[in-house]
């Protein structure tokens, strides 16, 4: 078997969904396998995949064990020849396996591999290709340095090179090599694992890719949302990170915690003082055949073009004063829907992907957001 991908899922019943349609496409010429593993979630997530995706391998626990010790739970059972792990608030196109794994196969120092990670907005997100935190590094960026390293800005955003730390959200990695570093490390609950496991693979001789061409979906913020607790988790994590492969002691060390605790505080201002707001719209461009207006639930005024007029969607965009763009997936593959939201990125407008034979829609308005799921009668 090639690969096989492990998506831990938390809370996250209908982004869950849209993700395993997409991977599942995408799988259709790969001999993979598709194992998600549930943190005890409150919705219906088991019950949708064993309903509508019996093939996939479903653990189910009876506790959170946390993100890393999930993943290891799937990739311990993985038959693949490499692991994906995945974030389930993720949307991948069709072509994405026979792009990344015909790249990875011709890199005989592979540790692991990330993509380019757009948010739901079609924004670049800066975290899909890192440079390792060192103490140094960390604080500068704490005090606001643009020359800090933390991100690796040497390479496009398109571009392909070598990097030293990808995001956890979307990393390929070789099974074998995966459970020779020792897989994610336990003692992260969540957070901070994928800087460890990074690191561990660079310092056993391998070296992590960034390949740029291939583009993702990330509703960053739905997995794992941010408020006060995500701070807790985050800052954590990089405690443990520094205990564990960094020895530094006296001035550096009263730095680097003072950094931290302050970089705390100001993050949960932040968060505590922001306020709740919903963006409403009511000018809705549907790409697609379905006929969305005599059900919808709420007062749209929806304007509705087919597939084949995707090339005039700017002019759409600005004739009509489009707020919003949902598009149906079926008469569009994934990857042009992605693709669309990348490219539409600037229009100052919103997007949502109708799943085919589904019920509802799905998007984010910001990067921080909940997102949003739509529901139709």
């Amino acid at each position: 078997m090639k690969v096989s991908v492990v998506i831990v899922n938390y809370n996250v019943r209908y982004f869950l969904e849209l993700c395993l349609y997409s991977v599942k496409k995408a799988l259709r010429d790969i001999e993979g396998e598709i194992i998600v593993v549930d943190n005890v979630s409150k919705d219906t997530s088991c019950e949708m995949v064993k309903d509508l995706f019996p093939e996939v391998v479903l653990i189910e626990n009876t506790e959170n064990v946390g993100f890393s010790k999930a993943n290891n739970q799937g990739v311990a059972i993985a038959k693949g020849e490499y692991v994906l792990i995945l974030n389930p608030d993720t949307v991948i196109g069709e072509s994405l396996f026979d792009e990344i794994l015909s790249f990875a196969d011709q890199q005989n120092d592979l540790g692991a591999l990330g993509v380019r990670l757009i948010d739901g907005t079609g924004s670049f997100l800066p975290e899909s290709k890192r440079g390792l935190p060192r103490p140094k590094t960390s604080f500068e960026r704490m005090i606001g340095s643009n020359h800090s390293g933390y991100y690796s800005n040497y390479l496009t955003k398109d571009g392909i090179g070598k990097v030293e730390v990808l995001v956890g959200a979307f990393m390929l990695i070789k099974r074998q090599r995966y459970l020779e570093v020792g897989g994610f490390d336990e003692d992260y609950f969540m957070y901070g694992e994928d800087i460890d496991l990074s690191y561990k693979l660079t310092k056993a001789g391998y070296t992590n890719y960034y390949y740029g061409k291939s583009v993702v979906i990330h509703y960053k913020g739905e997995s794992t949302r941010k408020d006060v607790k995500y701070l807790r988790h985050f800052y954590g994590a990089m405690n443990i990170f520094y205990k564990k492969h960094f020895r530094y002691t006296g001035l550096d060390h009263f730095l680097m915690k003072a950094g931290i605790k302050v970089l705390f505080l100001i993050k949960y201002m932040q968060l505590s003082n922001a306020p709740i707001i919903v963006n409403d719209t009511s000018r809705i461009l549907f790409v697609g055949d379905r006929d969305v207006t005599s059900n919808l639930q709420l007062q749209k005024k929806i304007i509705q073009v087919p597939d084949q007029e995707l090339i005039k969607l700017e002019e759409y965009i600005t004739e009509y004063e489009i707020e919003e763009i949902w598009f149906e997936e079926g008469g569009l593959t994934y990857k042009e829907i992605i693709n669309q939201i990348g490219t539409h990125r600037f229009s100052k407008v919103l997007f949502k992907i109708l799943p085919q034979n589904t019920n509802f829609l799905i998007g984010s308005n910001s990067m921080d957001g909940r997102g949003e799921v739509i529901f139709l009668k």
